[in-house]
């Protein structure tokens, strides 16, 4: 029975140590990303915060001083009361390619954007700015493919979703961080309320060349298959999505608020037996889930699409006056379209 105790002290003591540890380390990143200052100073704070939870800890696992648990849960709350007070806003000095918000409007199958980006990139500092409102007809939807941008390992990856019309137009909706003007993106700091999201509407030539000809990242397009339906409904829900983040802006999230797991409970809302699945965080392997959800042609396998679909090449290929979208289509087979009232997404 004393050795159970024994036992039973040491789990407990063990996991108030890892507690107290993981909520202290969180505190520190929040101050290091968030606390008023430059830089230098933010670290100067975080790195203090954490000494002072250290010598805390010390004495109360150490020497058994009640006093220095009360005074990090004091500390803690006071922590969590300020962080409470860090909004998202609309109202910065934002990055030339996030700087308007996209809106729209839905009068039955007619649609209006604003805002729908159509910059011309020579390189991240070179650029030809335009905006643009367009008209779009859901009647004349005919395809919705998702593209892939590789910039940091196979398991990682930009994901957006290019909407093709029967007149050869295509519009991208992208999930993207809306930098502040010389920001520059940090994955941690996606986690600590660094950035707002922005949904952004593009040409293909815009927001897919820029990746393939100007970022160096590698670039992939797979065909979707999807009825008529479900592409409309999934249109509407970006429209929707936007002009949601323009009343109310949010905060971008590494995890829960990212490229993938908003489009993710957009199609839900198509299709809600659609499956979470850890591959919409390993973005790199979402052509895996589009097959094993029926949303990627069975015809050909995942490997065979990924062959079809790479369009990194003919991408870099393409010259100012070519017609971007359908240079880097070629030799992609169109996907099989199921019938209406088939609910695959």
């Amino acid at each position: 029975m004393k050795r159970r105790r024994m036992w039973a002290q040491g789990l407990a003591g063990a996991a108030a140590a890892t507690l107290l540890f993981a909520t202290g380390a969180w505190g520190a990143f929040a101050l290091a990303y968030r606390a008023p200052g430059p830089r230098g100073v933010r670290l100067a704070v975080a790195v203090a915060w954490m000494a002072g939870c250290v010598l805390l800890w010390a004495a109360w696992l150490g020497m058994g001083e009640d006093r220095a648990a009360a005074i990090f849960v004091a500390a803690y709350a006071a922590l969590l009361l300020w962080w409470g007070t860090i909004r998202p806003s609309n109202d910065r000095v934002w990055a030339d390619d996030v700087a308007r918000l996209l809106s729209g409007e839905v009068a039955g199958s007619h649609v209006t954007l604003r805002n729908v980006r159509d910059f011309t990139w020579r390189s991240d500092t070179d650029y030809d700015i335009r905006w643009e409102t367009r008209e779009y007809d859901l009647d004349r939807l005919v395809r919705v493919d998702a593209v892939l941008s590789y910039w940091a390992s196979e398991a990682i990856a930009h994901a957006m979703l290019s909407f093709g019309f029967d007149d050869g137009r295509h519009v991208v909706f992208s999930v993207e961080i809306r930098r502040k003007r010389g920001e520059a993106f940090s994955e941690v700091g996606g986690f600590f309320r660094q950035f707002e999201l922005v949904l952004v509407a593009a040409d293909e030539h815009d927001i897919v060349r820029v990746r393939t000809n100007v970022r160096g990242e590698d670039d992939y397009l797979f065909p979707l298959r999807m009825p008529q339906e479900a592409m409309r409904s999934l249109f509407v829900s970006y429209v929707e999505a936007a002009n949601g983040l323009v009343r109310r802006p949010r905060f971008y999230n590494t995890v829960t608020s990212n490229c993938t797991t908003i489009v993710y409970r957009m199609a839900r809302r198509i299709d809600g037996a659609l499956p979470f699945d850890l591959r919409l965080l390993l973005t790199g392997y979402l052509p895996e889930y589009f097959a094993e959800n029926g949303t990627l042609d069975e015809r050909f396998s995942v490997d065979e699409w990924r062959r079809f679909g790479r369009i990194t090449e003919r991408a870099r290929a393409t010259g100012p006056g070519d017609d971007f979208s359908r240079a880097i289509r070629v030799g992609i087979p169109p996907a099989y379209s199921p019938p209406s009232g088939d609910s695959t997404v």
